[in-house]
């Protein structure tokens, strides 16, 4: 077993593109929400007078949930996080979705029993990564050392999270290639690679 994995008791995953198949069109969500090109979707949302700002999310979680009921889990997902749960693992989730849309994919993926409600911090429960706060109110809820943790996610804030909070970080590969080797602790293409190295 790999050094980083050895005493990890405590993953949290990010959910669109580490768990699932990616299929978000970041572009397309920006034009449909009138966000200029590049710029962070929620960040910007927080800039808008309340009304719009409401107008604009409730337009965002619509896209959400039709995203949503065609999730696919991603390649070695179910497998994982059995391995995981047989291990006695704790197991979180850190997204930038809300909590609602966050729990209606995993039951489409059909990982939902994995995961206690109170263990899945969305947009509305905890500051968006790339701030670290939502795993340190897992680190309090679980009552674990940051030491005993891992973050895997797919994006630049997922890892940006991890290495705030002082927890260990796994980079899941990303069909653009995109890599952030200075915030990454492991590197793999897909997770049924943590698999091999979780023996």
């Amino acid at each position: 077993m790999t050094t980083l994995l050895r005493n990890k008791t405590s993953w949290i995953f990010d959910l669109d593109g580490t768990l699932t198949v990616p299929v978000h069109d970041f572009a397309f969500i920006r034009q449909e929400l009138a966000i200029p090109d590049g710029e962070d979707i929620l960040g910007h949302l927080k800039t808008l007078p309340p009304e719009l700002a409401t107008q604009r999310h409730n337009r965002l979680d619509a896209i959400e949930r039709s995203l949503a009921t065609n999730a696919i889990a991603a390649p070695g997902a179910l497998e994982l996080l059995a391995c995981l749960g047989q291990r006695g693992v704790q197991l979180g989730i850190l997204t930038r979705n809300s909590r609602e849309i966050a729990l209606l994919t995993l039951e489409v993926i059909g990982i939902r029993h994995y995961f206690r409600e109170e263990h899945l911090l969305g947009r509305d429960e905890v500051p968006p990564k790339p701030d670290p706060a939502g795993i340190l109110q897992l680190r309090d809820c679980w009552q674990v050392e940051l030491d005993s943790m891992v973050m895997a996610g797919d994006y630049l804030f997922d890892l940006q999270a991890g290495r705030s909070a002082g927890a260990g970080t796994i980079h899941v590969g990303r069909p653009d290639g995109l890599r952030w080797p200075e915030e990454t602790d492991l590197m793999v293409d897909q997770l049924d690679e943590l698999l091999v190295l979780l023996q």
